[in-house]
């Protein structure tokens, strides 16, 4: 796959798919996805990362946020036919991260949702202190200065209470002492790069 792709075309066709069978969907996306749509980086991603589905009507975003498993039927055989068309791996849209709402999303994650409409289908973005938290628990799994992870909680320019509200939840995610020296050696890192 060509690793300069942007994934905007296909949610739009998704969209558009949706719409001509009278369907609709919401996705909340994270990752690479969500930091290129907010405008916090500009770096080819190849999978939209679903952290959670709603059930929108026609005209507004869904009022609340479930986990996307299993995905809406509709949805799943518009994902299938838009890979065919773009020459996109089958689960260019995946449901991998979604493993998060087992111990919990950062609170209040639900009420910081930015919803985008691409025709019938609405792609809720979360909030800017959502993607801290969840950058920097992706952090500690892939800890190192050219992890994507790394550079995009950077990229976020998170405040040492952000950084430390983080580490909180992080902490209450996983209490192990390897996870607590990872977070300092990071969050150390993320405070020396963003000054």
């Amino acid at each position: 796959m060509n690793t300069s792709f942007t994934l905007d075309a296909p949610l739009r066709a998704a969209g558009e798919l949706l719409q001509r069978r009278g369907d609709t969907a919401a996705v909340v996306v994270v990752g690479g996805t969500a930091m290129n749509l907010l405008g916090v980086v500009d770096r080819a991603t190849r999978d939209v990362d679903v952290i959670a589905i709603g059930m929108p009507d026609r005209h507004s975003p869904p009022a609340t946020i479930t986990p996307p498993d299993p995905p809406p039927p509709a949805l799943a055989e518009v994902i299938r036919l838009v890979a065919r068309d773009f020459g996109l791996e089958h689960d260019w849209m995946n449901w991998d991260v979604a493993q998060q709402w087992k111990t919990g999303l950062p609170p209040g994650f639900e009420t910081r949702i930015e919803w985008r409409q691409y025709a019938a289908l609405w792609v809720g973005l979360p909030g800017r202190i959502d993607l801290i938290f969840l950058k920097l628990y992706a952090a500690v799994d892939d800890i190192g200065p050219s992890s994507r992870h790394y550079t995009d909680l950077v990229a976020l320019r998170p405040t040492n209470e952000e950084l430390g509200a983080a580490a909180n939840w992080i902490e209450s995610q996983d209490r192990s002492p390897a996870v607590a020296q990872i977070l300092v050696v990071v969050i150390r890192h993320v405070i020396e790069s963003t000054r």
